[in-house]
């Protein structure tokens, strides 16, 4: 059975952001090889997280890890999140919905704050 992969982020007002995010969600599908990978936001943007899971399920995955697209676990991590995936598991039948921690800790994430350090000396 395949998982389903949901990239979950906050949204934004500003278009352009909420289109950044859709575009991570694809290079992470082509990366990693993976068949059914959705993208979801809490808030200001489409689809919410009910809706990429319902996404998934018609497509035949029961299976789904969302991945938050966050820094650290702050209230909407902590509380929001948990929340909303009891409220979907409750409401959508046999759909096994689990989440990852955020990008907070994760060792890539200070490659990254340094490179773009470098970046940024150089200019």
């Amino acid at each position: 059975m395949t998982t389903g992969i949901i990239v979950f982020a906050h949204g934004s007002r500003l278009e352009p952001a909420n289109e950044a995010v859709r575009a991570v969600a694809r290079q992470l599908a082509a990366a990693g090889g993976l068949e059914a990978v959705e993208t979801a936001f809490l808030e200001l943007g489409e689809p919410s997280l009910e809706g990429a899971v319902e996404a998934l399920v018609a497509r035949g995955v029961h299976d789904i890890l969302v991945v938050p697209y966050f820094l650290t676990l702050g209230i909407h991590l902590e509380r929001d999140l948990p929340s909303i995936i009891n409220q979907i598991a409750n409401r959508i039948e046999h759909v096994r919905i689990r989440a990852t921690a955020p990008l907070d800790g994760h060792p890539a994430l200070v490659e990254a704050l340094l490179d773009r350090i470098k970046t940024g000396m150089a200019t």
